[in-house]
């Protein structure tokens, strides 16, 4: 199974979230972040003061998966939140040992 990490714009959630629901993804986890990358924030003018918004507002979304629909929900991510200009985000992927789904107890992929 593999942990999908996605670092993306907001206004791009709903879009993401479609994207993942047509290959068949059911559930996800969303968080709301800020950070940073090479755009390094910006600065704003606010009642004739100039001052820099050093973290930007992002969306962290979670997805665990099986190894086989990994490289689709990748490509669905990628599609569905690219603008093209700096700042669309990151994609993490990591292997995930185990999971437990506390209800039932079930365990692997059928915890999912």
């Amino acid at each position: 199974m593999k942990k999908i990490e996605a670092i993306i714009k907001p206004f791009k959630l709903d879009e993401v979230k479609d994207a993942l629901h047509e290959i068949g993804l059911q559930g996800l986890t969303v968080v709301e972040a800020k950070g940073f990358g090479r755009q390094k924030g910006h600065t704003e003018l606010y009642r004739g003061a100039e001052y820099v918004v050093d973290f930007l507002p992002k969306v962290k979304i979670e997805v665990i998966c099986s190894d086989d629909l990994a490289e689709r929900a990748v490509e669905a991510i990628t599609a569905a939140a690219r603008t093209g200009r700096i700042g669309d985000g990151k994609i993490f992927i990591t292997d995930v040992q185990d999971v437990v789904r506390i209800r039932t107890g079930e365990r692997g992929e059928e915890a999912v």
